[in-house]
């Protein structure tokens, strides 16, 4: 007997939705036209909404309740400890739509003098970040396609991987131990075998675990420790615990509440923060959770940190979802003339940065150019309203420089938090942009840590 399926008709797949009929409805229960009712966030996992009058009874029986109380017995778990609210701060989450309708409601001349002042602001602070591609001789192994044939990857991420040990390895932060990590390092200048210093690795929305996998394979690091919220398939796991020196954990946690100082296998370990594409505000958390402020200020005029932190290589992504309530650095952004709206704009603003044709690079593209508005508006479309009065008005390569400006201006505020805060810290494009437009890399060690 053939089962009914779902009569939602699937324009871009060309057939209907294959899931099952809710109820009497002809519909799925994602099909199925929503009534006037309220519906509001779920408490225990707000990426699904639920009916407010049924709210009661789908906390019994929601698949996240498991998840969610196995979390909260975690000994490393704390609720929001990295979220960035202060006090009896509450600013609620801002989504893209939010932002796009802000944005799209601003005047034609608020939104000219609003991209002047970026451009004012990134030629001022922005003018010093270098190219730094950096494919090193320890990853040939993997850049020479010399690994395991079972384990999957992609050329551009191989390089993406690898231009980031490089940076590090650039920066002293990692030293070369041979091909596959297997050759014993050359003692270093302070009479010290410098495989005893190797840090253990804290890889932040890890993902499936590549990153970590070469510097595995390249490094010798002995002892890993891999964050991620979600569960994936295909991981480098299995592989990574096939080497009989290295000690694996992976921590299925969000970063917004991991308090890394109470994971037991870690203290007293120097360790190396690394995270490759970490999403929007995942970047802001991660730097709370390695360099928490109560942490760096009681240690700095010591010279020691609790947290053993000696090094950090963060790739930031997806700037388009970063929030004002999590952001690392408001007083900077403050201190620029931006304000919480004006924030959003700029990380609407982001989008256009990866919206371009990157099959040559965007580095030779003058970083000082500009659409043609004029002071009084004219020259922007005057219905600003319209969903698409904004972005007409420029070319694909204007919106591309203007995405990058805000990138650029955004990771700058980082950078200056983490200098604040003990790190000698850089701000590098580490492939070019038709690798991956999201080039932008955070790399940083402790200040007179000998490694």
């Amino acid at each position: 007997m053939t089962t009914t399926k779902c009569k939602y008709w699937l324009p871009k797949k060309k057939r209907f939705c294959a899931n099952l009929p809710l109820g009497t409805s002809i519909f799925c229960g994602n099909h199925t036209t929503r009534t006037n009712d309220k519906w509001v966030p779920c408490p225990i996992d707000p990426s699904h909404n639920v009916l407010e009058e049924n709210l009661e009874g789908h906390l019994k029986k929601c698949p996240f309740m498991k998840y969610a109380k196995s979390l909260s017995l975690l000994p490393y778990y704390s609720k929001g400890i990295n979220s960035g609210e202060e006090g009896n701060e509450v600013v609620d989450y801002v989504t893209s739509e939010m932002k796009r309708k802000a944005v799209h409601g601003m005047t034609a001349k608020e939104v000219s003098e609003l991209i002047s002042k970026i451009k004012s602001v990134h030629a001022s602070i922005c003018n010093d970040i270098e190219d730094s591609h950096k494919i090193p001789e320890a990853c040939g192994v993997w850049t020479n396609h010399e690994i395991d044939r079972k384990l999957p990857f992609q050329e551009k991420h191989v390089l993406q991987q690898a231009s980031i040990l490089g940076n590090l390895e650039d920066a002293g932060v990692i030293k070369s131990s041979g091909v596959g990590g297997t050759e014993k390092k050359q003692s270093s200048g302070n009479g010290s075998c410098v495989d005893d210093d190797i840090p253990a690795v804290v890889e932040f929305g890890a993902g499936r675990g590549y990153l970590t996998q070469m510097l595995a394979d390249c490094y010798g690091i002995k002892k890993v420790f891999l964050v991620e919220r979600k569960s994936y398939k295909l991981k480098a796991d299995r592989s990574l615990r096939q080497i009989e020196s290295l000690t694996l954990e992976r921590l299925r946690i969000d970063i917004e509440d991991l308090n890394l100082n109470t994971v037991e296998s870690l203290k007293g370990i120097p360790y190396l923060a690394i995270g490759k594409h970490l999403c929007g505000p995942a970047t802001d958390m991660t730097l709370r959770c390695c360099l928490a402020k109560r942490c760096v200020q009681d240690n700095v005029a010591e010279g020691t940190v609790n947290t053993y932190l000696r090094g950090l290589a963060l790739a930031t992504c997806c700037h388009h979802l970063c929030q004002w309530k999590h952001y690392i650095n408001k007083r900077y952004m403050s201190n620029l003339g931006f304000d919480r709206d004006y924030f959003h704009a700029i990380t609407w603003f982001t989008s256009w940065a990866v919206d371009a044709d990157h099959g040559t690079s965007l580095s030779d593209v003058d970083a000082t150019s500009h659409p043609e508005i004029r002071e009084d508006g004219r020259g922007w479309d005057s219905d600003a309203l319209r969903e698409d009065g904004i972005s007409r008005n420029m070319s694909a390569v204007d919106r591309a420089v203007l995405g990058f400006m805000c990138k650029d201006i955004i990771d700058m505020g980082r950078l200056m938090w983490m200098k604040e805060h003990g790190l000698d810290s850089r701000l590098v494009k580490y492939v070019p942009s038709n690798i991956s437009p999201e080039n932008r890399l955070l790399i940083a060690k402790l200040k007179n840590i000998l490694f």
